[in-house]
């Protein structure tokens, strides 16, 4: 076994982790309100991987530069949770789509938690 192997992050069966929902729930929310602006990405650091999370601080930034250019200021998002569809094509890990209404229109979001160190962390995330 290398030291990676032995001092990096552990995979953890999915009889050791919570419900995914709840997180699945917050993560969406908390991503919704990111890229609307009324959250700062850093409070959703903890609960993705490191990529996942570059990938987030991009889109974010993003979408920030676009109020902007079109001088609109953040606004809390307003949206339903209307489903999370789950399936886990591995012990732990589940991929997931959330559906979500708001205002103007449905959108899906699907991700990807793996279970690490004993908790979920999400290390794939798309807003369709």
């Amino acid at each position: 076994m290398s030291l990676h192997e032995y001092f990096g992050p552990q995979p953890t069966s999915r009889a050791d982790l919570p419900d995914p929902h709840p997180l699945l729930r917050s993560i969406t929310r908390g991503v919704l309100e990111v890229l609307a602006g009324v959250r700062e990405v850093d409070q959703l650091a903890r609960w993705f991987s490191e990529e996942a999370y570059r990938g987030l601080v991009t889109r974010a930034n993003l979408s920030a530069r676009a109020r902007s250019a079109r001088g609109v200021p953040p606004a809390r998002p307003t949206f339903e949770i209307l489903s999370i569809r789950t399936s886990e094509p591995v012990d732990g890990i589940v991929e997931a789509v959330i559906v979500v209404a708001g205002p103007g229109r449905t959108r899906a979001v699907a991700a990807r938690l793996e279970g690490l160190d004993r908790r979920w962390r999400t290390t794939s995330l798309a807003i369709l």
